[in-house]
């Protein structure tokens, strides 16, 4: 297969009561559960990430903590890679690339959180390794930004991303147009 899943920090801290709860981020999580059940069952090869925030700057994600953790909706199998980076570009400073280039990967299906931080950075780093990207965007998830006095509410930030993604990166497309 050289196509591969890549679930980008789905992670506890999102989630309602984390340090950085996210808009709807349990629907994105159901979409990345649907995908991820999609993968295993059709014995494509699956990556999991995981944000470790290093130092005190960004205030979640910290290492040992139950926030950290993956959550239990796409908690992966022992046979499943998990890469561990600590930038949001899932590329950076990693073996990911390493590592889908041993399974002879062309091809990634992303989904995950941010989508306005690492979900972007990710797809645009792929690319420029040379894969082709599909984006499923309802199992991405992000939050409302502000700049100035300026409140961009999170719906808007996702599809603003989504649809700078949408073309020259990769093909957005939702879960239920790709597993059909």
């Amino acid at each position: 297969m050289t196509t591969a899943l890549l679930v980008v920090d789905i992670q506890n801290d999102y989630f309602p009561n984390g340090k950085m709860a996210l808009t709807n981020p349990e629907q994105a999580a159901d979409n990345a559960a649907t995908l991820l059940a999609h993968f295993r069952q059709t014995g494509a090869p699956i990556f999991h990430i995981q944000h470790i925030t290093e130092g005190e700057i960004v205030p979640f994600f910290h290492p040992n903590t139950e926030g950290a953790e993956i959550h239990a909706s796409v908690r992966p199998l022992e046979s499943e890679v998990v890469i561990v980076k600590h930038m949001p570009n899932s590329f950076f400073n990693t073996n990911l690339h390493e590592k889908l280039q041993e399974q002879g990967i062309k091809e990634l299906v992303v989904c995950g959180m941010m989508s306005h931080m690492c979900i972007d950075a990710t797809v645009r780093s792929a690319v420029e390794h040379g894969y082709a990207c599909q984006v499923i965007e309802d199992a991405c998830a992000t939050t409302t930004l502000q700049i100035e006095d300026k409140v961009i509410p999170a719906e808007h930030v996702h599809y603003a991303f989504m649809a700078a993604l949408n073309g020259m990166y990769a093909t957005v497309t939702t879960t239920e147009a790709y597993v059909k």
